[in-house]
């Protein structure tokens, strides 16, 4: 027998079992739980950030000075986002709400899955690529109205040039986003932490103040991270578009 498929097996029986004893679940997505939607992580080999130089074209002071430059990586990050579709991952997540298992998702991704899955309470932390904002006039407008030949997009009320509603390194993270996902980190009673290897602040430090607050810790990783074996309670080692479908499936099994 198959010890490592064993483990997992119960470790997803495990984690059904957790779910629906617990009163308040909540989930924290990263980059991991979008690349099977054939979005790599920014930081990966192979991602944006080997391409392009973040400091040249993902800080807030590069997109004042030289926009058109930043629209570059912009529209190659942007067409990746816009053609990318929700992946058994989100979907599974999007049912455990639909389930009443689920009462929200942090993400620290902008590509828009989570509510395209079908997912309704959402809080985007690092904002969304789904959404464009004038730095001007404050205009937002969304991203699938504009095309994407003739960049970088104008503000069609001022006619300044629009960036996407993401925060850029250099940016505060938005008020009532990271204010909200502090509260349910620290009212929930269980939290399950996905795609994300919790290194970057402050989102990273949403597990902790779970944890601190009485809150179990389920990790959903392809490899160890940094809450492994501290932080997280346990970690369920493989693809989020795996295991999720199947944690979904144990638990309608439990109920029925």
């Amino acid at each position: 027998m198959n010890t490592r498929l064993d483990t997992i097996e119960t470790q997803i029986k495990k984690a059904a079992v957790d779910i629906l004893n617990s009163q308040k679940t909540i989930s924290l997505t990263g980059a991991g739980i979008s690349v099977e939607s054939g979005i790599p992580d920014f930081r990966s080999q192979g991602g944006l950030w080997s391409k392009y130089d973040p400091e040249e074209y993902a800080h807030i002071n590069a997109f004042r000075e030289n926009p058109e430059k930043v629209w570059l990586m912009l529209r190659e990050m942007m067409e990746l986002i816009l053609g990318a579709h929700p992946n058994p991952a989100h979907i599974a997540l999007a049912e455990l709400e639909h389930m009443g298992c689920l009462k929200s998702i942090i993400t620290q991704n902008v590509d828009g899955l989570h509510q395209r899955a079908g997912s309704k309470d959402v809080i985007e932390f690092h904002g969304s690529n789904q959404r464009l904002v004038c730095l001007e006039c404050g205009n937002r407008c969304e991203a699938a109205s504009f095309s994407l030949d003739n960049t970088p997009l104008k503000c069609p009320k001022c006619g300044s040039i629009l960036k996407p509603d993401v925060v850029f390194f250099g940016e505060p993270i938005p008020w009532e986003a990271q204010t909200r996902a502090f509260e349910e980190a620290t009212t929930c009673d269980l939290l399950l932490v996905i795609g994300t290897s919790a290194v970057v602040y402050p989102a990273a430090g949403i597990p902790s103040v779970a944890k601190r607050n009485g809150a179990k810790v389920i990790e959903i990783n392809m490899d160890p991270s940094a809450l492994t074996g501290s932080v997280s309670d346990y970690l369920l080692q493989g693809p989020a578009g795996t295991i999720l479908p199947q944690i979904v499936e144990e638990i309608r099994r439990k109920k029925s």
